[in-house]
């Protein structure tokens, strides 16, 4: 995990929020990149044409649509019975969330990956020379 010593990565992002429905709410329904916050670490980097829907999936859809509740998923499996998508969404609800509007949210997503290289993505790109 990688803290948060770079705030440059951040800028243009919201202030930290908890990543509740209510937070979810205010999201825009516009494209930007979005990033997860445990403690002082970045946990998830994502990227989406609609942040308010994104955000909202994270919380309350299921695993097979969202990596972000299947990671979180797998590692409270590990300690109890088969985390329910309620006890994901309560994990969650104790990070905080930050996000920004973007018109190429898919090269943001991967500068803030390789710069922050959070251990909820399952991809990492490679570094271009």
């Amino acid at each position: 995990m990688t803290e948060i010593a770079n705030e440059d990565l951040l800028a243009g992002f919201t202030v930290s929020r908890p990543y509740t429905m209510d937070a979810v709410a205010d999201a825009p329904r516009s494209p930007g990149v979005h990033v997860v916050i445990a403690g002082d670490t970045v946990i998830y980097v994502g990227r989406t044409g609609n942040l308010r829907d994104r955000l909202r999936q994270h919380l309350t859809g299921n695993r097979a649509s969202s990596v972000l509740h299947d990671q979180v998923g797998q590692l409270l499996d590990r300690s109890g019975p088969v985390a329910s998508a309620s006890d994901i969404a309560s994990w969650l609800g104790r990070c905080i969330v930050r996000w920004r509007e973007s018109d190429n949210p898919d090269a943001d997503k991967e500068a803030l990956v390789l710069g922050l290289k959070p251990r909820f993505n399952r991809q990492v790109p490679k570094p271009r020379d």
